[in-house]
């Protein structure tokens, strides 16, 4: 890459590239500091219908950034020069509703079929806390967020029903009235918390046993907060069983070229 590109292209490209050629290959939280990340599920175009209902239907969880063609690898509503096969650092194999495995890219299993969905992430509004000097443990200790399946349904569309996902991020009092305030701003990226307090309220066990991400520690004084979580679908996945789906690995995102002031109130 020239260094004219280096200084003109956008963060967001520039960690993609990075994906791409094999040097990133770890969470992306706090990855390209501004840009948007997304969510990724990837389905048979004979079920795209009925999972682009599925997110019209379960807004909170399921915010939809861009949905591709058939068989199109890019998204250029979001981000330049996307190969969705490579640009992502980890992705999930589905056969049947089942996860087979991680892998580091798609271009062995990709089809001509396949409809990529883009849906918003939570580390988008990260950024916002954060400016606003409300920590965010996850980042503070360079672990995946915390994310749990919850009793909490979903709104069935077609094949795709399942739970709501959420992830967690503990909080003082204070902190989680500012941290509402600020992410009722961003509807795009889950918006405000849909609980905080009681995990057992909407089904979660044990706070120490995250069902994705990594555990987080919960200090004295502090409350859990919970926002609705782009893993969603893959719980929805589970239900619908299609024949071949691929998503990122929770916390493995896909890193766009927009900025996250870019979706306050959108």
């Amino acid at each position: 890459m020239s260094a004219q590109a280096i200084t003109t292209d956008s963060l967001g490209y520039l960690a993609r590239q990075s994906i791409r050629q094999g040097h990133h290959r770890s969470a992306t939280s706090n990855l390209a500091p501004g840009y948007v990340q997304a969510n990724l599920a990837i389905l048979p175009a004979s079920l795209a219908t009925d999972f682009l209902r599925f997110c019209q239907q379960n807004p909170k969880p399921c915010p939809l950034l861009a949905v591709s063609s058939a068989g199109d690898i890019s998204l250029p509503s979001i981000a330049k020069n996307l190969d969705i096969r490579t640009d992502v650092p980890r992705y999930v194999l589905w056969r049947n509703g089942e996860a087979m495995g991680d892998l580091e890219d798609l271009r062995t299993v990709w089809r001509e079929d396949l409809v990529t969905f883009a849906i918003g992430c939570s580390f988008s509004f990260e950024q916002a806390l954060l400016s606003a000097r409300v920590p965010v443990r996850n980042i503070e200790q360079n672990h995946n967020v915390s994310m749990y399946i919850t009793n909490i349904p979903t709104q069935a569309a077609g094949p795709f029903s399942g739970p709501m996902v959420v992830s967690m991020r503990p909080m003082k009092a204070a902190d989680a009235i500012k941290a509402i305030q600020i992410t009722s701003r961003y509807p795009s990226v889950h918006g405000a918390p849909i609980h905080f307090g009681d995990p057992s309220e909407i089904g979660i066990k044990d706070l120490d046993r995250p069902d994705y991400g990594d555990p987080t520690e919960i200090r004295s004084g502090e409350v859990p907060v919970f926002w609705a979580c782009g893993v969603t679908p893959q719980s929805a996945i589970r239900s619908a069983k299609p024949e071949i789906s691929i998503t990122h690995k929770p916390g493995y995102m896909l890193v766009t070229d927009l900025l996250n002031v870019e979706l306050e109130f959108r």
